[in-house]
């Protein structure tokens, strides 16, 4: 048992006195490595030397074998997976939904922490102090990427196109520099305010739902729905804007789960999943409780990185990666690690059109339809009515592909395979103006993971990464490595419906893989 007068030690000097890293602690924490340890009075972890000890004696239980993985190389024109070691953890993003800062929004894609640190120790030059390394993630998502950098103490740069995803990005920057003290204080005031008025018949809220937001079903059941304006009517008398936005996102990444809609794994009803209807929640109190789990992540943070993150220097832009030369600099990037949108069609402008719109973030449809076209790949819908689309490059065995896709089910004209083709199209040549775009940004020797999965349109199966490798070989780029980082991804749902997909006899298994290129 452990004397209740032995000396604690909060979890950086922790990690110091074992010889990890502090956020490698924390994690082993996290994944139940190891056993729980103390908590003080505001339920942060803390070590005695006994725990110390204990773990120190006990550190090969964070060393795991290496599990097999698949290099793909391609023999007499078939596709070839060869063993050897793995050198990443698991890519998918729900490794995420514990730990802080990446929990703050959930999202339907992106990859996990755990990949991106992987991607730092497998791919950078150790010898280099990590002030001088700056890393870039294109798709930033909502920034794993680019808040694991911060972690680990480097350099980060990001463009997101998507404005509610480009808004996790700034806030999550941002909130590294911020007391977590400020967020706490204003989330007594709010929850004070909101029960105020919550209770008050009387009170008829000032703020109206966003006009321009048009659902098949209401969106909010009506007691939920003056909750929700009761919340919104609050934001505004937060006066300091980097505050404000915490609280906003907190909103844009809860707001669903009290609506009458969800993501299965698309924006729609949920009665339409077998769902019931949610006619009352405690909006106020969901709310609060990711607000302290944020709060929580910012004490932390401040404990384990504050030191390191002083010197980072962190960029997010709401741009297109089309547009980076404006932004950065020529040969200035070490590494990217990114994931560009797969070749499926999923629509993350308007899978997030509730966040935009209740969050006064898009007030205009016609914005909306701008940034479709200015998205990496487009979208189905935007391309599918034109003529033939060319490619900007030749590839032979794209081009065949493409072919057969326009000779599918050409009676259903814009549902058919000629529009999907477009598409496809569309998707490739972005595939070449990106890896002709970040060419010029990345130094010589520098390495680009681009994790990618294989898709399926009108019953063809597009091997997507083996593509995209050839592209950025066109482009200028060094294809180093294609390596399977899944055998199968969820996501047949999204391309195995009536309008997406033809009929077919052969049974195609959707895997991800890391397309690895260097300069």
């Amino acid at each position: 048992m452990q004397s209740v007068s032995e000396q604690t030690f909060f979890l950086t000097t922790a990690a110091n006195l074992i010889g990890v890293a502090p956020i490698t602690l924390k994690r082993w924490l996290l994944e139940g490595k190891i056993n729980d340890v103390q908590r003080d009075r505001r339920g942060w972890r803390v070590f005695t030397q006994s725990d110390i000890n204990k773990i120190k004696a006990h550190t090969e239980c964070a060393k795991q074998p290496a599990p097999k993985q698949l290099s793909l190389y391609t023999k007499h024109g078939e596709a070839v997976y060869e063993e050897k070691a793995s050198s990443f953890r698991d890519s998918a993003f729900n490794g995420n939904k514990k730990l802080p800062f990446h929990r703050w929004v959930p999202w339907i894609a992106g990859f996990s922490s755990n990949f991106v640190e992987d991607c730092f120790n497998n791919y950078l030059d150790r010898s280099v102090p990590h002030s001088e390394i700056t890393i870039l993630d294109p798709f930033a998502g909502v920034g794993t990427t680019l808040t694991e950098g911060i972690m680990h103490g480097y350099n980060v740069v990001g463009f997101e196109i998507n404005p509610y995803a480009y808004l996790s990005c700034k806030v999550k920057l941002s909130a590294v520099h911020l007391s977590s003290t400020i967020i706490e204080d204003e989330c007594a005031k709010f929850l004070s305010y909101y029960n105020k008025r919550v209770d008050d018949q009387s009170y008829t809220p000032r703020s109206k739902p966003p006009e321009k937001f048009g659902t098949r079903a209401p969106f909010y059941s009506p007691d939920v729905a003056r909750k929700v304006l009761i919340v919104m009517d609050y934001l505004p008398n937060i006066n300091n804007l980097e505050v404000r936005d915490i609280f906003r996102l907190a909103f844009g990444s809860v707001m669903v789960s009290f609506s009458n809609y969800s993501y299965e794994p698309s924006l729609g009803r949920r009665v339409s999943s077998g769902k019931e209807e949610i006619l009352d929640a405690p909006v106020e109190s969901i709310l609060a409780a990711k607000i302290t789990n944020m709060s929580s992540d910012m004490y932390e943070f401040e404990e384990l990185h504050a030191d390191s993150a002083r010197s980072v220097k962190s960029h997010i832009f709401n741009e297109s990666i089309f547009n980076a030369t404006q932004f950065c600099e020529p040969e200035s990037i070490d590494l990217i690690v990114t994931s560009p949108p797969y070749l499926n069609n999923y629509h993350y402008l308007r899978n997030t059109r509730p966040q935009l719109y209740w969050l006064d973030i898009a007030t205009d449809p016609k914005r909306l339809r701008e940034i479709e076209h200015e998205s990496f790949g487009k979208f189905w819908q935007t391309v599918r009515d034109q003529d033939q689309i060319p490619l900007d490059f030749r590839h032979e065995g794209l081009e065949s592909r493409l072919d057969l896709l326009r000779d599918i089910n050409q009676n259903k004209k814009t549902y058919g395979g000629a529009g999907w083709a477009n598409y496809a199209a569309t998707y490739f040549n972005d595939t070449y103006r990106f890896c002709k775009s970040v060419s010029k940004l990345m130094k010589p020797d520098s390495k680009a993971v681009v994790v990618i999965g294989n898709s399926i349109l009108q019953g063809v199966e597009i091997n997507t990464d083996q593509i995209f490798a050839d592209i950025g070989e066109i482009a200028g780029l060094k294809k180093r490595d294609i390596i399977l980082l899944r055998t199968k991804r969820t996501g047949s749902s999204i391309i195995d419906s009536s309008v997406r997909a033809a009929k077919t006899t052969k049974k195609t298994t959707l895997y991800e893989t890391a397309v690895v290129f260097s300069k």
